[in-house]
C-alpha cells in the first residue's frame, strides 16, 4: 500500500475523444505496427539472406530498418494499452524510461545516416579505395559508434531528472508519450539540463546533419565532372539516403519545436502532428528503400512472386 502512494503518475493528455474513438485507434495503430515490424524486417530479411547484398551499403540500411522498429516499439505498446484504458497514464520512472529510449533510438538515425554518406562518399569518390576502406572491422566500428554515443548521450538528461533534487509542479503532459514534453513537468529546469540540450542538439543531430549534406556535396561535385555511369549510380544510390534525412529532419524539428510553441496547437492538431512522429517516418524508410534501390526491388519483386505462387497453389 504504501509503494503505491509513493508512486508518482504522469497524465498523458494529448489525446482527443479517446473514449469515443479508442477502438479506431486502437485498430489504425495496432495495423500500424504491424505494417512497420512487417515491412522493415522484410527488407531486412532479404538482405540478409541475398549474398550480393552482403555489401556495407545494405547492412547500414538493414541496420537503419531495425532501429525503425526499435523506434516504433518504444511508443506503440504504450499507446495501444491507452487506447484501451480509462485513464492515460505513467508512471514518472517509466515516462523517463520512455524518454531514455526515445531520444536513444531516434537520434541514431541520424548517425546511421551519416555513415552511409561517407560509405557512398568513398564508393563513388574512391572507388579503388573502397575495399580497403568499407572493411568488416570498419563497418561494425561505425554501426557500434552509431548507437553507443546516442544512448551515452541521452543517459545523462536521464539521470539529471532521475535525480532527487529536481521537483515536479506540474503531472500533466500534452503529448501522448513522454518526449522532451517531459521538461514541462519540472517546477524550474536545471540550468546544466537546458546547456546540455543546447549541446546535446548540436552534437547529435546539426553537426551529423552538416556532415551528410558535405559528403552528398562531394559527391555532387566528383559525379557531375565524372561520366553519365557515375551519375546515375550516384543518383540511384544517393537519393534514398535523403528523402529519408529530409524527412527525419523536419520530423526531429517539431519534436524539437512543439515544447515551445505548443499553446498555439489546438490539441487535434498537435495529436495531429504527433501522430506523425510515430506513424509515417517508420513506414516512409522501408517503403523508399524497397522500391528506390534497385537491387533491393529487384529481390523484393522475386519475393512478392514466390509468395503469389504458393497462394495460388493452394487455392488450387
Amino acid at each position: 500500500m504504501n509503494n503505491e502512494i509513493n508512486v508518482t503518475y504522469i497524465f498523458l493528455d494529448g489525446y482527443v475523444e479517446i473514449s469515443k474513438y479508442k477502438y479506431a485507434y486502437f485498430f489504425l495503430m495496432f495495423s500500424a505496427f504491424i505494417l512497420i515490424i512487417c515491412s522493415n524486417f522484410t527488407i531486412v530479411y532479404l538482405i540478409w539472406v541475398n549474398k550480393n547484398l552482403h555489401e556495407p551499403m545494405y547492412v547500414f540500411i538493414a541496420a537503419l530498418l531495425v532501429n525503425c522498429v526499435l523506434y516504433s516499439t518504444t511508443t506503440y505498446p504504450k499507446l495501444l494499452i491507452d487506447f484501451l484504458s480509462e485513464k492515460q497514464k505513467i508512471t514518472y520512472e517509466a515516462c523517463l524510461l520512455q524518454f531514455y529510449f526515445f531520444y536513444f533510438v531516434g537520434p541514431a538515425e541520424f548517425f546511421l545516416l551519416a555513415v552511409m554518406s561517407y560509405d557512398r562518399y568513398v564508393s563513388i569518390c574512391k572507388p579503388l579505395l573502397y575495399p580497403t576502406i568499407m572493411t568488416n572491422t570498419t563497418v561494425t566500428v561505425f554501426l557500434v559508434f552509431s548507437w553507443f554515443l546516442p544512448a551515452c548521450h541521452a543517459s545523462i538528461p536521464l539521470i539529471m531528472l532521475s535525480s532527487t533534487k529536481v521537483k515536479l509542479c506540474n503531472f500533466n503532459i500534452r503529448g501522448i508519450f513522454c518526449n522532451n514534453a517531459v521538461y514541462t513537468l519540472q517546477c524550474v529546469m536545471p540550468r546544466s539540463l537546458a546547456i546540455f540540450g543546447v549541446f546535446a542538439i548540436l552534437d547529435i543531430v546539426i553537426l551529423p546533419i552538416l556532415f551528410i549534406l558535405f559528403s552528398y556535396t562531394k559527391i555532387l561535385i566528383i559525379s557531375y565532372r565524372s561520366c553519365k555511369e557515375v551519375r546515375r549510380k550516384a543518383a540511384e544510390t544517393c537519393l534514398p539516403h535523403l528523402l529519408v534525412l529530409f524527412s527525419l529532419t523536419l520530423l526531429s524539428i517539431y519534436d524539437i519545436c512543439i515544447v515551445r510553441v505548443e499553446s498555439e496547437f489546438s490539441k487535434t492538431a498537435r495529436l495531429i502532428m504527433t501522430l506523425q512522429i510515430v506513424l509515417y517516418h517508420p513506414l516512409f524508410n522501408p517503403f523508399i528503400y524497397g522500391f528506390k534501390m534497385k537491387e533491393i526491388y529487384k529481390h523484393l519483386k522475386r519475393l512478392f512472386w514466390q509468395v503469389k505462387v504458393v497462394l495460388s497453389k493452394n487455392h488450387q
